[in-house]
């Protein structure tokens, strides 16, 4: 399990590229056969995948040593999302078919989960988010029929993208986590522009949906002290509340965001105008 510790604004303005990137970015998400594991210190939120293949992957007590806790869930919960081929979730006992495209939560408290593919030549990829819980919510799977979607944005600002929300109070009742998932169409390259910050809120985005020679320029930092990330596929970026979240890309692209925090209000945002960015 990797540790990311929470970072002040001041001291974030000063990070060269390598520890810019060192601070804020995930470069590895699967690993076939195995699970990925990064705790960030902001709002305690753990981001990670599982890419069962030949064998069941079961995240159990080892992680729970290493929280303070007996096992994983015992004070958080889960949400999973898989971008890869179809595969089950065997949560307690109880089995859930999660198809490509499709959404797991599990509540607290859970003792024992298991990840595994329909078929070891398209391995499912479960992408994964977990926050601190205070009680216990049921499990439930969300198709993307039932994700809430909505397009919006304009081919003429290059930013035309349907938002399907998985994970939200509309859809499901969790202790504080959301998560969706966005589709680019074609041609439009920006995901959030007009940007925005969150000060009640974190924020993670994982890329993914990218051929190997393309990449998205992840912007981040004060409104007023801008940075920027290169991301390729499969790579995640912590957002702490304090900077802007942004990306625009080499072609068009998918991403799953997650945030956890005080309120789970999708559209509790600071809007910042385009002319104060710098």
């Amino acid at each position: 399990m990797q540790v990311r510790q929470s970072i002040h604004s001041d001291h974030a303005k000063t990070l060269d590229t390598a520890e810019l990137r060192r601070e804020f970015l995930i470069e590895k998400i699967f690993e076939k056969n195995a699970y990925t594991m990064t705790y960030s210190h902001i709002d305690r939120i753990i981001v990670g995948g599982v890419m069962p293949a030949e064998k069941t992957v079961s995240v159990g007590d080892e992680v729970g040593k290493q929280l303070g806790v007996s096992y994983f869930l015992e004070r958080r919960e889960l949400g999973v999302i898989n971008i890869g081929g179809p595969g089950l979730i065997v949560v307690d006992g109880t089995t859930y078919e999660i198809g490509h495209e499709e959404a797991l939560y599990v509540g607290k408290g859970a003792k024992l989960v298991e990840f595994s593919s329909v078929n070891a030549t398209t391995p499912a990829k479960f992408y994964y988010n977990s926050a601190p819980a205070h009680t216990t919510f049921p499990n439930k799977k969300i198709t993307l029929a039932e994700a809430s979607p909505q397009t919006i944005g304009d081919a003429a600002t290059s930013n035309r993208r349907t938002i399907n929300k998985f994970i939200v109070p509309d859809v499901l009742e969790t202790c504080q986590l959301t998560m969706g998932l966005t589709k680019l169409e074609e041609g439009s390259l920006w995901n959030t522009m007009p940007c925005h910050t969150h000060e009640r809120r974190m924020e993670v985005y994982f890329y993914f949906n990218m051929e190997a020679e393309t990449a998205v320029f992840h912007m981040m930092g004060q409104p007023q002290e801008t940075r920027h990330l290169l991301v390729h596929n499969e790579q995640a970026v912590i957002s702490p509340s304090w900077s802007i979240h942004a990306g625009v890309g080499t072609k068009n692209y998918t991403f799953i965001w997650g945030m956890v925090g005080e309120n789970q209000v999708f559209d509790d945002m600071d809007h910042v105008k385009v002319s104060e960015l710098r």
